[in-house]
């Protein structure tokens, strides 16, 4: 779920948004300034102990300072709420984004979290702080979060599927090199199994006499609702070496979440089960997805209706009714790149079987979206060409400002294959991100934004406009691609008188009232639902 700025792969040396090459990492000569009596001399807090490396270590018996590295969108919200609820506590978030961290302390936000403005204001400068100083926080800190970018591999080994972790082994190296005391560093970052085992032999290699203890912590957040995930967790899950110091560091984190987590929520594992539970825990989420979009293809080709068959099944107590909507497809952070993860890790452990397994759910979710954008040109004589089709909403979900694999790019980029004029809306995204995501290489929203585009490709046939009847003006037909609420009460009346005929709404999110909305006049498409008889007339092809 983390998209923010962090270090580029040229010889471990860390790169502002500018490109501009700050000092090696082993040139801190204002760190070496700072003596230890003035570091320890910081924050102490309450009755939170954290003893991980025993009585002689310079953590002594409190901890004093967290610092993550990573200001986007799991840091950011993630230690908000840990300064929130934990007022003792110092926390410090740092990115080497300047622009990143000037929002962060500006009254914009760089990101659109329900909630999430009101608790980084209550605590803004008083214990929670957002800066570019990254080497100083990081060697004040005794536990360190690391939420850096694990972009899918674009070439060389493990290319399309394997996580890069070029980004998680500079920060590694920079914690190892300007580190004068022993420190807790936790995995925040969505990683590969055994990729704590790595970063654990370069800190010990690069230690210099220094103890570190590595976690894994992994979020199970969901955008849109980040904030109440974090105030009340299903669970917490932290894992550690099934060491006595190990033990200890678990602990320690674990004293933290208790200050609002009930315990029995707070889960203990080895390195590995972490690790492996966030890659598993998205991949069953994602199944269900595609699980249910597969049906829905059945049911236009039947007659039945998803929504119907949806809330059947999930009535059944062993399957329960979330994750069961059918829709143009899933998107966002995670999903896409952890399977794609998973399919490697099964590889390379000698699994093919289970690795086919897995890339089927991402199969299903591309069929999908082709299926949609098929449908549509279909159903408008088979061609969309110079016709101007609007487009409601291009977030991968409501609530939420996050376009990271939305499916809105590929319908897009569907439609603008066959030459559609397209007009897009949505409240939360910016004409410069949809430019941005519409003209990028697959895989390249995931790379620190320094390492993008910084002037986007302008797409020629792409308008975006801030107004949902602005979109639709003679337009010949909308599509529906996020579930925004706003979504639900527009005037659909005045947008066909406003149309050109015959009108036609493709609804990718089952949110309108398909048989009002022909009460008007519209031609309606849902997924997965029985078919208007002018659709029948003009199938699709799959």
């Amino acid at each position: 779920m983390e998209a923010n700025a962090w270090y580029a792969p040229i010889s471990c040396k860390p790169l502002f948004a500018s490109s501009r090459l700050l000092p090696a990492f082993h040139t801190h000569s204002f760190l070496r300034s700072l003596s230890l009596s003035q570091r320890d001399s910081s924050l102490f807090f309450g009755e939170v102990h954290c003893s991980a490396f025993g009585a002689g270590s310079a953590l002594k018996s409190k901890m004093v300072k967290i610092c993550c590295i990573g200001a986007g969108y799991v840091g950011g919200p993630t230690m908000a709420v840990i300064a929130l609820k934990c007022p003792s506590i110092e926390v410090a978030v740092v990115d080497i984004s300047k622009s990143r961290i000037a929002a962060w302390n500006s009254e914009q936000l760089p990101i659109y979290e329900p909630g999430l403005d009101g608790v980084v204001k209550q605590c803004r400068g008083k214990n929670l702080f957002f800066s570019t100083d990254v080497e100083k926080h990081v060697f004040e800190a005794d536990i360190v979060f690391v939420s850096v970018n694990t972009p899918t591999k674009t070439q060389g080994l493990g290319a399309g599927k394997a996580a890069d972790l070029t980004y998680w082994e500079s920060a590694a190296r920079m914690i190892a090199d300007v580190s004068k005391s022993d420190k807790i560093v936790v995995e925040k970052s969505t990683v590969p199994v055994k990729t704590a085992e790595a970063i654990e032999k370069i800190l010990t290699h690069n230690s210099k006499g220094i103890k570190f203890q590595i976690l894994s912590n992994p979020e199970f957040l969901a955008e849109g609702t980040a904030i109440q995930d974090l105030f009340n967790p299903d669970r917490v899950l932290i894992g550690g070496r099934e060491t006595p110091e190990g033990q200890k560091a678990i602990q320690a984190l674990k004293d933290v979440y208790a200050q609002w987590v009930p315990e029995e929520r707070i889960l203990t594992t080895n390195l590995w089960s972490a690790e492996l539970s966030k890659l598993a825990a998205n991949a069953f989420l994602a199944q269900r997805i595609s699980s249910v979009n597969a049906m829905s293809a059945l049911c236009e080709a039947t007659g039945a209706n998803v929504q119907q068959v949806s809330y059947s099944v999930g009535t059944d107590t062993r399957i329960g009714p979330k994750f069961l909507n059918a829709s143009v497809g899933f998107g966002g952070s995670c999903f896409q790149k952890d399977i794609l993860n998973l399919v490697y890790i099964c590889e390379c452990n000698g699994l093919p079987e289970v690795a086919e397994y897995w890339k089927q759910v991402i199969k299903i979710n591309d069929y999908q979206k082709s299926r949609f954008v098929n449908r549509v040109v279909s159903s408008m004589f088979n061609t969309v060409s110079n016709k101007k089709i609007a487009i409601l909403g291009f977030a991968f979900k409501k609530d939420t400002g996050d376009t990271r694999e939305t499916p809105a790019i590929d319908v897009c980029q569907g439609l603008l294959g066959d030459k559609a004029n397209l007009s897009i809306y949505d409240p939360q995204v910016t004409e410069d991100q949809i430019q941005r995501d519409l003209s990028m290489n697959k895989f390249d929203w995931d790379h620190p934004i320094h390492l993008q585009p910084t002037s986007p490709t302008t797409v020629k046939k792409v308008s975006v406009v801030w107004d949902a009847y602005e979109a639709t003006k003679d337009a010949h037909g909308l599509c529906i691609l996020t579930e925004w609420d706003e979504f639900k009460t527009l005037d659909y009346q005045r947008i066909f008188d406003n149309m050109q005929k015959p009108a036609f709404v493709f609804d990718g999110r089952n949110i309108v009232d398909a048989d009002k909305l022909r009460e008007i006049g519209f031609i309606v498409y849902s997924i997965g639902k029985p078919l208007d008889p002018w659709l029948k007339d003009m199938p699709a092809v799959a």
